[in-house]
This record gives C-alpha cells, structure tokens and sequence, in this order.
C-alpha cells in the first residue's frame, strides 16, 4: 500500500531539532541509557529523515504490544481497515496512522525535552486529531494516554484491563508484559473483526 505522511510532520521535524544538538551525554541523562546506546541513539538522530521513503508505523514499531498485534500477518484489507482507525501514538510523531511514513527513532512520551515534558509540547493537538464522536478504546500505557484523557469525555474512552490468572491460586492479578502482549492482541482484533459497538466488546 501506499504510504502516507504523518499528520504532525512539522511538530515531529520541529522535535528532531532540538535531539540534533544534544550530545551523547545529555542523551544518557534524558533517556536514562548507557553511553554506549547513546552513541547508537547519537546516530540514529543523525540519519533521521521526514521522507516518504521510510517504513511503514504498523512495521516498525517493536515491544511487546506490538508482537501481540502481529502486523505482518494482517491482510490488506485489514490494514486498510486500521487505516482509518488505528491511532499510534507517538512522542517524536504525535499521533500516526499505520501507513503513516516514519523512520527510527526513540523519544518516549515520558522523557523530557529542554526541561519540557513531551506531554506539554503536545498539549490538546493530539486528543483534537481523533474522532470528536463515538468510542475510542484505549490499549496505549499510561505515559502516551496522557495527551488524551484530559481533553476528551471520559465517557467516550474504554481501557481494557488484562489480567493473569496465578496457575497456583487462580486468582487472577497485573502482570505488565503479558498485559502489553494481551493490548496488541485485542488490537488486531478489533481490527480483523471490524469491532466498533460497545456491546460487541464484551
């Protein structure tokens, strides 16, 4: 399919300006990396790029949310379907859809940017980009629903909650890694089962 430019492209080039000027040290303190992977991070700022030549967000996108979500495995019309439904959301990129252009990068939505937290650069922008109307099922982690929740009616917004059941005493509890896996799942599928009532989520 053909790929598509991300709608915050200005912000997200406006962004990569200020991660061009730090050095490797203040990338550790930012990050709170190695000064190994801060070299690799060095690097990875400089060939940066905001031309369409770039992988498709569904593809590129790694962790444990989107290995539950298995994007090389939707078909066409799926990912055409998530096209027009999916938001990703993104701390250099704001928000993407799947098809969306984008090259590698890392800038999580909690780091801190000039001593600015990345949920105040982005403000209302992101929440204002989404649908004004109907549900929006929310699988993203705390930190990224940030830019959302304040500004939209919290009766418009369902989070799903995964937990483990313990084989032992079948109770039932907050595991984080299975939890992401289990959030990319329910993902692909609302995507491959054209999910969009409230009821058909329960």
């Amino acid at each position: 399919a053909t790929s598509t430019t991300p709608i915050f492209i200005d912000e997200a080039i406006s962004l990569h300006r200020q991660l061009e000027v730090l050095s490797e040290d203040e990338i550790v303190a930012m990050m709170h990396v190695s000064s190994g992977l801060a070299k690799r991070i060095k690097q990875q700022i400089k060939d940066w790029t905001n031309l369409p030549t770039s992988s498709a967000a569904i593809d590129m996108f790694s962790g444990d949310i989107y290995s539950g979500l298995r994007a090389a495995s939707l078909s066409h019309a799926d990912r055409m379907y998530a096209q027009e439904h999916l938001v990703i959301l993104s701390g250099l990129y704001g928000a993407l859809r799947p098809l969306d252009a984008v090259a590698p990068y890392r800038l999580e939505m909690a780091y801190k940017l000039n001593q600015k937290r990345l949920h105040d650069f982005w403000g209302d922008k992101i929440a204002h980009h989404l649908p004004p109307t109907g549900l929006i099922i929310n699988v993203s982690s705390r930190e990224y629903t940030r830019v959302i929740t304040p500004y939209v009616s919290a009766d418009r917004i369902i989070t799903p909650q995964f937990l483990t059941v313990n084989q032992t005493t079948g109770i039932p509890s907050f595991t984080t890694v299975h939890a992401k896996i289990a959030r990319g799942a329910f993902a692909r599928w609302m995507i491959t089962s054209k999910t969009s009532s409230r009821d058909s989520l329960s």
